[in-house]
């Protein structure tokens, strides 16, 4: 039993949802996403999306609440959208962007220079006395924590100072130093 694929997907205000071929295609105010899907069943009735599934086989089962979740955050990104906040924690770490062009200061040699998709907007906060933060935002969700990873990759977290790129609001496990 899918606790989650069970449940129905409500469908807001200006948000249009179209099911042809095993594509499930969902269009809204901020932008249009689709997604292709298998071994499950895919309605639209009464204002709800209802997924299925039509047997009860092992990969049926694995995918029922996988593309219920899958559809739920597509419509909740063309009617509201994601953002995910980085925060640079470390002396001289500074980022700034021109449009989609990201470039960090991460106590590299040369400054990192990162081309971000067109449909992630990029801003950055740089206030004094303050980290500096970057925020993304998009209408998909998959798209915005891959470009966040990918910044995060570049200095992550260490555990002593706790210095590198962080999501805002992560909690980090910090270790003791040496004990002389």
């Amino acid at each position: 039993m899918s606790r989650i694929g069970n449940n129905p997907v409500a469908i807001p205000e200006g948000v249009t949802i179209d099911v042809k071929d095993n594509v499930i295609t969902v269009k809204g105010k901020l932008g249009e996403l689709s997604q292709s899907y298998d071994t499950v069943e895919v309605k639209i009735e009464e204002g709800n999306v209802l997924v299925t599934r039509p047997s009860d086989n092992k990969e049926s089962k694995a995918k029922h609440g996988l593309y219920r979740s899958l559809v739920n955050n597509m419509i909740d990104g063309v009617s509201k959208g994601w953002t995910k906040e980085l925060e640079l924690v470390g002396v001289g770490y500074r980022a700034s962007n021109q449009g989609n062009r990201l470039e960090l200061a991460l106590g590299f040699s040369h400054n990192i220079v990162l081309s971000v998709a067109p449909e992630v907007k990029v801003e950055t906060v740089s206030d004094k006395g303050k980290n500096p933060i970057i925020k993304l935002t998009s209408h998909d969700k998959q798209l915005v924590g891959q470009v966040a990873a990918k910044i995060r990759g570049f200095r992550p977290p260490e555990p002593y100072k706790g210095k590198g790129v962080k999501f805002v609001g992560e909690i980090l496990r910090r270790k003791a130093g040496k004990s002389a």
